[in-house]
């Protein structure tokens, strides 16, 4: 995996020529759209098998294609790019949202973050990059641009706690943040009372000295509290 990404590892698939990762592409330039399928044309497990220029047009091509990534820009006509995400997960939660943005403002990457997409890469990636973040995504990884998350990272005090303040019960819940679960599903994947729940967030909270489950999950995969591949998987 590229040094450029930072990842945390919540799931496993094996992509290959015959069977390959779905890919639909959403942005509203059509040289963006062709150009990004060129470069996932370089990879043999990766198959493009569509394209959309608005969030409208891909909640259609998403439902008919049923992709494995969506592929999304933020800045798309009429319905944004985490409008359309908010859409896909809650209709298609098969279909894992990739956000490839020009936008690096901490709103939007906490926006996206608390809408639960599975990961957020900025345009300036190499095609390298774009190839192993569409992977990982499919394999369950959630993947943040490593440049985005140490500037998250510094909204942070160096010095709160690390992984060992926490119980193996907190650590099953910040996984389940970081995989963009809510309340109710963490309760309901644990066998926990949704008050319990709520305990154990405020408690994370509290232990990594963030405020918001936004910020837990930046520090979590900044800081790798989280489960991670190995360099190079």
């Amino acid at each position: 995996m590229s040094d450029r990404l930072e990842e945390a590892r919540v799931g496993h698939a094996v992509p290959s020529a015959a069977n390959p990762i779905r890919v639909l592409i959403v942005d509203d330039h059509a040289l963006v759209r062709e150009g990004t399928g060129q470069l996932l044309d370089q990879d043999d497990a990766i198959s493009v098998v569509g394209s959309a220029g608005s969030g409208e047009e891909a909640l259609e091509e998403i439902a008919l294609l049923q992709p494995d990534v969506a592929l999304v820009d933020i800045n798309l006509p009429a319905m944004s790019g985490l409008e359309l995400a908010r859409a896909v997960i809650a209709s298609q939660p098969a279909t894992r949202i990739l956000i490839l943005s020009a936008y690096d403002e901490y709103a939007y990457v906490a926006e996206a973050l608390e809408v639960g997409v599975a990961g957020y890469l900025m345009k300036t990636a190499s095609a390298k990059e774009l190839i192993d973040a569409v992977r990982a995504v499919h394999d369950g990884v959630f993947v943040l641009d490593r440049q985005l998350s140490r500037r998250l990272l510094r909204r942070h005090d160096e010095s709160a706690p690390t992984v060992g303040t926490l119980t193996p019960r907190e650590t099953a819940v910040l996984e389940s943040l970081v995989r963009g679960r809510s309340n109710k599903q963490i309760a309901a994947e644990l066998e926990l009372g949704i008050r319990t729940v709520e305990g154990y967030v405020s408690n994370i909270l509290g232990k990594l000295g963030v405020t918001s489950r936004t910020e837990a999950v930046t520090y979590a995969i900044g800081h790798r509290l989280v489960a991670t591949p190995t360099d190079g998987d």
